[in-house]
């Protein structure tokens, strides 16, 4: 795989609408391979401004770096106006802008925004049944519960327990790693995408999908979600148990993908399949196999994500389509709420992230 080669597509296809997105944001997914414009409203808009601060980083162009700044500015303005605050995509949202802000650049501001973002997670904590309530009323029996997604959430707590000292966020990130993985990740490894607990009796109840397939298959995304989350889990807390389970979770992952390593939408589909595959399932868990291999070295994981990446920088970039202004196609946002294949700006965000890894192993990361 010619790393250089990937970056400097990645580059050219986000130099290319920074003037376009400069006020606003790039929409969830792309239109025909193209992202509209989009305001700061959504759970997805912190992963263009992590695309630019790594752009920046890659290429040290001030162009990118003064955008992001400006983006920052709005993610401050998002905080001062309450706009969707009230659910657990926090950390999406704020570790990609305002942290990774404060880590490059040391602004005071970013870092009190980072902080204010982890107090207004920290509102979703269910302190009885241990976790990050996803949506909704917290005094609601019907949404008393929590998704794998939010194993990619809670390091924004972890970080602001690091910056402030205080032990509460700590603690609430700990609790619901730890519920996470008595609940919603299966014996075979296999993980739910969403697990209910009673509210009135804190019983674990049932673990059900969302996104995926069915209540019992795999869900591509979310199981990619448990391969990263683990491992930055393992970054912040080095609990030995950690290990091995990650070893299983990811193996899990890599014996259901296709001959070309990336996945279809939900595991339980495979080569000859005509459903749509998840190019960033594959560049999540990419991302998860390179962070734990800091820690924890396995060969063949290692492998396998390199040829993931190696598939999308060769067969699912968005290079024949010069009306596009993303960078890996083939995303899957929901099949199961009738969503197409298309550029998704998590899925762009996680394979730039991966690639930064591979160009730089003393990358230091923002979650």
């Amino acid at each position: 795989m010619n790393i250089d080669k990937a970056i400097t597509y990645a580059e050219s296809i986000v130099r290319k609408s920074l003037n376009y997105f400069y006020d606003c944001f790039p929409t969830e997914q792309s239109e025909n391979l193209v992202f509209k414009k989009f305001e700061n409203v959504s759970w997805t808009t912190g992963f263009y401004e992590g695309i630019l601060w790594l752009m920046y980083e890659l290429t040290g162009d001030k162009a990118f770096y003064n955008s992001a700044k400006h983006h920052s500015e709005m993610f401050h303005k998002r905080l001062v106006d309450r706009v969707e605050l009230e659910h657990h995509d926090m950390g999406f949202l704020f570790t990609l802008s305002s942290v990774a802000d404060y880590k490059i650049t040391e602004d005071e501001q970013a870092k009190q925004d980072g902080i204010e973002a982890a107090e207004w997670l920290l509102k979703r904590y269910q302190p009885k049944g241990k976790f990050i309530q996803a949506w909704g009323s917290m005094d609601d029996a019907q949404n008393y519960r929590f998704i794998v997604d939010c194993m990619l959430n809670i390091p924004l707590l972890f970080w602001a327990s690091e910056v402030t000292g205080n032990r509460k966020y700590y603690d609430a990130a700990y609790n619901h790693m730890k519920t996470s993985i008595a609940n919603i990740i299966r014996p075979d490894a296999s993980s739910y995408h969403t697990f209910f607990f009673d509210m009135a009796t804190n019983e674990p109840l049932r673990g059900e999908t969302h996104q995926g397939f069915s209540d019992d298959s795999s869900w591509a995304r979310g199981q990619s979600w448990a391969v990263y989350g683990l491992a930055l889990c393992y970054h912040y807390t080095h609990e030995e148990a950690i290990l091995p389970l990650f070893e299983r979770v990811t193996k899990y992952f890599i014996d259901h993908l296709p001959e070309d390593y990336v996945p279809y939408w939900d595991l339980i589909f495979s080569d000859g399949s005509c459903e749509p595959r998840d190019t960033s399932a594959a560049a999540i868990a990419a991302c998860g196999i390179l962070e734990m291999e800091k820690y924890y070295h396995n060969q063949e994981f290692l492998d396998i994500a390199k040829k993931m990446m190696s598939s999308l920088s060769e067969k699912y970039t968005t290079v024949d389509y010069l009306q596009s202004n993303g960078i890996i196609k083939d995303g899957m946002y929901s099949r199961k709420h009738g969503h197409k294949s298309e550029c998704t700006s998590w899925g762009d965000y996680f394979y730039l992230e991966a690639l930064m890894r591979m160009k730089k192993s003393d990358w230091k990361i923002y979650w």
